[in-house]
């Protein structure tokens, strides 16, 4: 989606808890996959399970995005306390708390909302 704005960004993804994601199936949600054929976003063909974060994924990146704020501050502020204020959250919960329909639909409206903040800076 950055791409197609001419923005040179690239997302990528991490786990702050993995341990907890005990019954995940899979590289990405099905729900997430669906989505993005929909739009016409392909998946690489060398998906990779999840990775969890790691300092050097912070010092690394240029900016942090935690999905839904209730459940990674607080994992934040216990695993990597000094960047838990420096990171962006978002109120999106997981698919125990709400529809993956609204849940994809959030994530979309926040990842558009921040292009446009991308295309403007």
């Amino acid at each position: 989606m950055a791409t197609k704005q001419g923005l040179d960004w690239q997302a990528d993804s991490r786990g702050l808890a993995l341990e907890r994601g005990v019954n995940n199936v899979g590289a990405i949600s099905q729900y997430a996959a669906e989505a993005l054929a929909v739009r016409l976003v392909n998946l690489p063909d060398d998906e990779r399970f999840p990775l969890p974060v790691s300092e050097q994924d912070f010092e690394s990146a240029t900016r942090v995005i935690a999905l839904d704020e209730l459940e990674h501050r607080p994992l934040m502020n216990e695993r990597f306390p000094h960047w838990a204020e420096t990171i962006e959250y978002w109120l999106v919960h997981d698919i125990d708390k709400t529809s993956a329909t609204v849940a994809l639909e959030q994530i979309e409206k926040h990842i558009l909302q921040l292009i446009e903040q991308l295309t403007q800076s």
